[in-house]
């Protein structure tokens, strides 16, 4: 018997999707950055975009240990022709709070099924929004301080 109800056992399928998507838009952001020598940033887009990676398989494996079915979905094709570095950091600023809606929308699905089991799950992931969130806004206010593109990415540094 399942753990999971098959309707939030979808929802979590969908924000497999989105997690996945999320990971191609980063790639996209960090090739574009590597292009323009930008290697630096180009780094940190990409650990982000490893990083997304691994939040789908946090999904994919509750759902297998809750009893449920992972069903994958077509990937959107990310944007690829970016005008700037301040471009790429707004987009991920407003990606990340989107991406921070979509799982508050889990946690509240999860209530009105009154579906326990994902609770510390859905906890791992609002903590984790809020320090994504918070890294993708501060790259936006240190941006600003910069009047180089180059001095900006030469300070720019993320551990891996």
């Amino acid at each position: 018997m399942a753990l999971i109800s098959k309707k939030f056992n979808a929802a979590l399928n969908k924000q497999i999707k989105e997690e996945l998507d999320s990971g191609y838009l980063y790639l996209s952001m960090s090739f574009w950055l590597e292009e323009k020598a930008f290697h630096n940033l180009g780094k940190w887009y990409y650990f982000q975009a490893q990083e997304e990676y691994e939040h789908a398989k946090k999904f994919i494996d509750y759902i297998i240990e809750t009893g449920g079915t992972v069903e994958l979905f077509e990937l959107s094709k990310p944007k690829n022709d970016w005008e700037s570095i301040k471009e790429i950091l707004e987009a991920g600023y407003k990606h990340e709070q989107y991406i921070t809606g979509k799982i508050v929308g889990l946690v509240k699905l999860a209530e009105e099924l009154e579906e326990l089991q994902p609770r510390s799950l859905l906890q791992w992931f609002i903590d984790e929004q809020i320090e994504e969130e918070s890294n993708a806004s501060e790259l936006l206010d240190k941006y600003a301080g910069f009047k180089s593109d180059m001095l900006f990415d030469h300070h720019t540094h993320r551990a891996e």
